[in-house]
C-alpha cells in the first residue's frame, strides 16, 4: 500500500469549513477563483503549509518571512503587511473554531487576467488570497511504518532555471517525479540536481545518518524547509554534527538512518530506497538519531509557540 507524508486521519469536520478568499469566507464546495486566476493560467503565485498548534501558528515569523521573500523575488505586491496576513490567518482557524492538529494552506497568485497569458499586464484585479484551514492529524501508521523512495529521473532544476527556495505554484517537475517514483512502486521521489548529487524529495527534504552524523544537501536545489532549518539548528545545539554538502546515491545506499522532513509530516523515517533497505529501519520505523531528532524538534515547536502566548 503506498503511504504519503501527507497522509491524514480522516476528519468528518473538514467538510465544513469556510474557506477566507480575498477577505470574505466561502463555504468549501462554493469557494472558487476564477478560470483567469494567474495561477490557474501560469502557475503564478506563492504559497505556505502552516501548521496550527495549541491555538498558535507554529514558527509563524519564519514562514512569513519565506512569504514575504518569494513575493519580493517574483515582484508581487501582496496587498497585505505580515499584521495583515497573520491576522487573516487568524480570522480564518477562529471562523472555523479550530485550536489543535491544523494544517492551514495559504496561496497568493497575482490576480485575475483580462486573457490568458503570462504577462502581468494583463492582470485586472489585485491578487488573489485564498486560506484553506483543515482538521489535519498526520496518520501515525506512517511515522510506525516509514516510506519508501525512488530515485527519480526529473531533476532538480539550477537557482537560474528556477529557484528552489522559491515556494511557488508551479510543481510540475516534483509531480512528475511523484508520478515515476509511485509507478516504480515506491510511496515517494529522491530527486537529484544537475550535478547528480542528492537534492531531496519531490514535497519534503531529505536527511540521512551516517556515523552518528547528520548529512542534508546544500540547499540550493530544494525548498529552504522551515522544519528542515529546525531540525539542523536543534542539531547543533544538542552537539550533533550536521553538514550541508553535496552527497550522492552511494552515500545514501550506505546511511544508517534516514528521514525526510516537512511542516505537515515533520520527521517522517524512511527505510528503503531503490529497493535498498536502510540502516535500522528496515522493518519499518525510526532509527534511534531520527527518534532523538524529532524529540528536539517537537520540543521546539512547543518553545516557539509558548513564546507567542
Amino acid at each position: 500500500m503506498t503511504r504519503s507524508t501527507h497522509q491524514a486521519i480522516a476528519d468528518e469536520r473538514n467538510a465544513a469549513i469556510e474557506i477566507w478568499i480575498n477577505g470574505e469566507f466561502f463555504p468549501r464546495a462554493e469557494a472558487k477563483v476564477s478560470v483567469f486566476d494567474s495561477g490557474f493560467l501560469v502557475g503564478d503565485g506563492i504559497w505556505e503549509g502552516i501548521r496550527l498548534h495549541h491555538d498558535r501558528f507554529a514558527f509563524l515569523d519564519r514562514h512569513l518571512d519565506r512569504l514575504f521573500a518569494g513575493a519580493a523575488a517574483i515582484d508581487l505586491d501582496i496587498g497585505l503587511d505580515r499584521a495583515g496576513v497573520a491576522a487573516a490567518l487568524r480570522a480564518t482557524v477562529e471562523r472555523n473554531q479550530m485550536h489543535d492538529s491544523v494544517h492551514v494552506r495559504l496561496m497568493i497568485t497575482r490576480g485575475d487576467q483580462k486573457t490568458p497569458s503570462q504577462h502581468p499586464s494583463n492582470v485586472i484585479s489585485g491578487p488573489n488570497i485564498v486560506i484553506i484551514a483543515e482538521h489535519k492529524l498526520a496518520d501515525p501508521a506512517v511515522r510506525e511504518q516509514g516510506i519508501t523512495l525512488f530515485t527519480a529521473t526529473i531533476r532538480r532544476p539550477a537557482p537560474d532555471m528556477l529557484d528552489q527556495q522559491l515556494n511557488c505554484h508551479s510543481k510540475l517537475h516534483e509531480v512528475i517525479a511523484l508520478i515515476q517514483a509511485t509507478h516504480a512502486g515506491a510511496d515517494e521521489a529522491l530527486m537529484l540536481d544537475p550535478t547528480g548529487a542528492v537534492a531531496t524529495c519531490n514535497a519534503t527534504n531529505f536527511f540521512i545518518v551516517r556515523h552518528g552524523e547528520v548529512w542534508t544537501s546544500t540547499g540550493l536545489y530544494n525548498l529552504n524547509g522551515i522544519t528542515r532549518a529546525v531540525v539542523l539548528e536543534v542539531a547543533e545545539a544538542d552537539g550533533i554534527t550536521t553538514h550541508e554538502a553535496p552527497f550522492s546515491l552511494t552515500d545514501v545506499y550506505a546511511a544508517d538512518e534516514a528521514f525526510v522532513t516537512g511542516t505537515f509530516g515533520g520527521l517522517t523515517p524512511v527505510n528503503e530506497i531503490d529497493g535498498r533497505a536502510i540502516g535500522p529501519a528496515t522493518g519499518g520505523g525510526s532509527g534511534p538519531l531520527t527518534n532523538h531528532l524529532r524529540d528536539l524538534y517537537e520540543a521546539a515547536i512547543e518553545t516557539d509557540c509558548a513564546q507567542q502566548r
